[in-house]
């Protein structure tokens, strides 16, 4: 890959930086520098101005010239055939010496006096830009007659010679390695914005048209425009020279030349190629196969996203409407496909194949500004286009495991830093952990290692402390251990009250869980080739599969079916969790001398008894979670540690009656909210507590979960404990219901006086009057 110091320079601020900074900095972050070459421009080369150019008397092939050079005009007889067409020339005055120890002195070519040279690019020691004399223009900067040619620093130019890996296909562009440097160096890359000149007000539609087939996995843009004269640029012709890329025509030239400065993938198409019979311009975008998009015009094919082209295609000096395509694919999927298909390739295969520039917009406006520049066009309002929602890799990070992977202490802050400049987007969740979202254009990234690298080649490999090799014993008990551990704990704990264990396929039947009103996963990430015809879709939930469970039980004539399954379900795209379900249907317990061989049947305070002896202390309170399987009446949220984790619910009787089971009851909670993140111990009191019971008449329409939430609310230390004993409700009572409730009051500090005792439930009975409008029974 090469690149230019003046090129770099459009991108980012270089002027304060020596190159050998800039050598070692490359080398610092892993672009190792192959090679670093200065462009010397010999002295007494200067900007000449023609004034006139006149057929040499005596010789067909040479012409006489008089030229003004600053400090007068001076007459030079060339033999270049361009030389008439030429305003602006580079003047080797006499005095000079040029490459290969050439001294310009006075001569006289056929008779005419010559005092100096106008010269080639080859000359002066730069690349071929074609036969004859070197043709200047104000791309390289205002030109002045008389002043030296090596003042202009896009002419006396660096080239930098960067050996790149495999992996590295953001940094074949020079806005690629200029935002790698801006990261290293901490300076900000330049704002590139161009806004054309309206032209022509026709919208683009009123010309082209574009239909996709297929399901698309490449991003395009196209633009439409006509161009009426175009002229060479300078420094265009230079540059391109200076990277070693050839080119066809002026054309050719501006898109090569926007491609390697964006690293976007540009292609000209003639777009006559796509006219059809009612002279409208139609673009057809096929998806043939997986990583293979063809583009199609007039029924033919006409070039491969990130392929190939159609030489017949390809616009050219003589076209007159353009139609300009930019375009992204994934790499690897691309190399993919093209090794198994064994296409053929073009030049941009190689960009492409490496990992392009997903921006389009910026290429595309990067070209539009070029051609303005160099050409007269009139650009059609708008572009059409085709947008890939591309799946991005997030990688969640532990700092401190970069640190150890570095050997090094680097503050999070830094490396959020490093990373957020080099594209990553960033989120701090916690104190040593973040998520990092790779960016489309660098598809290498896939794990912490490859983050490791990234901010140790930014800080510098140099500036990591050498230490010795130390050795640890790894310490084997981990989050993975500590899961196992819950799952195992809470198997056993199920059991222990009755449940069995129920294990099914991660599938389900996707009309069951849209007809109970679970979400279901996104067509386009939909099972290609499911087990089978019932089995036809991720399940994101396992209650149905427990309810079938259910159904193949009952018809096995069982009376008592307790189940539990601790399982992966799945979210619209795919995203996964794991969740622990129960469901419990039919009698509460089995026949036996103790019921008289008539056991009741499981209802709701028996289950959540039995979920309470698995999973430990929780809160129920009003549901808030929506699926047809909840009865209207007899369901609740489930609280652990105040956060809402699942629900449980009796079987609605719809649902009841299309199983064809008997009273069922149900719960599905997330397993991650199980999980003991610390023990909770808290301090015994030594010293005597007691019971009170309060009996208070209130509102029918008022549910002990919001008389526990205003008891909860009282900042007393001495009430421990509330729970509610009796509830009654009595015609005699009207529209309101007698609530008994039993409080445990204890003090850390010593034995309660009745005083004490009597405060707290005046405490509470005032409470309850003025939030729950409650009267003493």
């Amino acid at each position: 890959m090469k690149v230019t110091r003046s090129w770099l320079n459009e991108f980012i601020d270089l002027s304060d930086i020596s190159n050998d900074k800039l050598y070692e900095t490359f080398n610092a972050i892993g672009l190792e520098v192959e090679s670093i070459k200065l462009i010397e421009i010999p002295q007494k080369v200067v900007i000449g101005k023609i004034l006139s150019c006149e057929k040499h008397p005596d010789a067909d092939k040479l012409n006489v010239c008089q030229i003004d050079v600053g400090l007068g005009v001076r007459q030079i007889v060339c033999g270049a055939a361009n030389v008439i067409n030429a305003e602006y020339v580079a003047v080797a005055m006499i005095g000079a010496v040029l490459p290969g120890d050439f001294e310009i002195k006075h001569a006289k070519l056929r008779g005419v006096e010559s005092e100096g040279m106008v010269c080639s690019a080859t000359e002066l020691g730069l690349p071929s830009l074609g036969e004859g004399i070197m043709i200047l223009d104000e791309s390289i900067g205002k030109l002045e007659a008389g002043k030296e040619l090596r003042a202009y620093e896009k002419v006396a130019d660096t080239i930098i010679e960067l050996e790149l890996t495999a992996n590295r296909g953001d940094c074949l562009s020079i806005y690629g390695v200029a935002r790698d440097l801006s990261v290293a160096l901490d300076i900000e890359l330049k704002s590139f914005s161009y806004k054309q000149e309206e032209k022509m007000k026709l919208g683009i539609a009123r010309e082209a048209e574009i239909h996709t087939e297929g399901i698309m996995g490449v991003n395009l843009r196209y633009k439409l425009a006509t161009i009426e004269t175009k002229k060479n640029s300078f420094i265009v012709q230079l540059r391109l020279a200076l990277v070693g890329m050839e080119t066809q025509g002026i054309i050719g030239g501006m898109f090569a030349y926007a491609t390697h400065a964006t690293g976007v993938i540009l292609r000209a198409y003639d777009s006559d190629c796509f006219r059809n019979d009612a002279d409208k311009i139609v673009v057809r975008p096929m998806a043939i196969k997986k990583g293979i998009t063809e583009i199609y015009g007039n029924g033919a094919p006409l070039g491969i996203v990130g392929v190939n082209q159609d030489k017949k295609c390809m616009a050219n000096d003589e076209t007159k409407q353009i139609l300009f395509e930019a375009s992204y694919i994934n790499p690897g999927i691309l190399v993919e496909a093209v090794f198994s298909n064994s296409l053929e390739k073009d030049d941009l295969y190689y960009k492409t194949s490496r990992g392009s520039n997903p921006d389009l917009s910026f290429g595309l406006m990067y070209l539009a500004f070029l051609m303005d520049r160099y050409s007269e066009i009139n650009c059609y309002e708008g572009s059409l286009d085709v947008d890939t929602e591309h799946e991005r890799i997030i990688l969640r990070v532990n700092t401190d495991e970069i640190c150890q992977i570095v050997g090094q202490k680097i503050e999070t802050n830094k490396m959020v830093t490093i990373l957020r400049h080099l594209g990553f987007e960033i989120n701090v969740i916690g104190d040593h952990l973040i998520t990092a979202e790779v960016p489309l254009f660098r598809h290498d990234i896939i794990n912490i290692q490859d983050i490791a690298e990234e901010i140790v080649r930014i800080i510098g490999i140099n500036n990591i402390q050498a230490k010795p090799l130390a050795f640890f014993e790894k310490i084997r008990l981990n989050s993975t251990s500590d899961r196992y551990k819950e799952k195992k704990s809470l198997r056993n704990r199920a059991i222990g009250v009755g449940f069995y264990e129920n294990v099914s396929y991660v599938f389900t039947e996707k009309s069951v869980l849209e007809r109970y009103g679970f979400s279901t996963i996104e067509e386009r990430l939909e099972l290609s080739n499911p087990i089978v015809e019932e089995l036809n879709t991720l399940r994101s939930t396992i209650l149905i599969n427990l309810l079938n469970a259910v159904k193949r039980n009952v018809s096995y004539t069982k009376k008592s079916i307790p189940l539990f399954e601790i399982g992966t379900v799945f979210g619209s795209r795919r995203e996964q969790k794991e969740v622990l379900s129960f469901v419990f249907s039919g009698q509460a317990s089995n026949e036996n001398v103790s019921n008289n061989g008539k056991p009741k049947m499981i209802d709701f305070a028996a289950f959540v008894q039995k979920i309470g002896a698995v999973i430990g202390a929780f809160e129920l309170m009003p549901c808030t979670h929506k699926n047809d399987l909840l009865h209207p009446y007899q369901s609740a949220d489930i609280l652990v540690s105040g956060k809402v984790c699942g629900f449980l619910s009796k079987l609605h009787p719809n649902a009841q009656q299309s199983y064809g089971i008997p009273d069922t009851f149900f719960a599905e909670l997330d397993f991650d909210t199980l999980l003991p993140k610390h023990m909770n111990a808290k301090p015994i009191s030594k010293f005597q507590g007691t019971y009170k019971d309060l009996s208070v008449v209130i509102d029918k329409k008022i549910s002990y979960y919001e008389v526990a939430r205003v008891l909860h609310a009282l900042a007393s230390p001495l009430l421990r404990d509330i729970y509610p004993v009796d509830i009654y409700e009595d015609e005699k009572l009207g529209d309101k219901k007698s609530l008994t409730m039993r409080f445990f009051i204890q003090s850390m500090e010593k034995t309660l006086q009745e005083s004490d005792i009597e405060a707290v439930m005046a405490q509470i009975m005032e409470a309850l009057k003025k939030e729950c409008e409650a009267e003493l029974r």
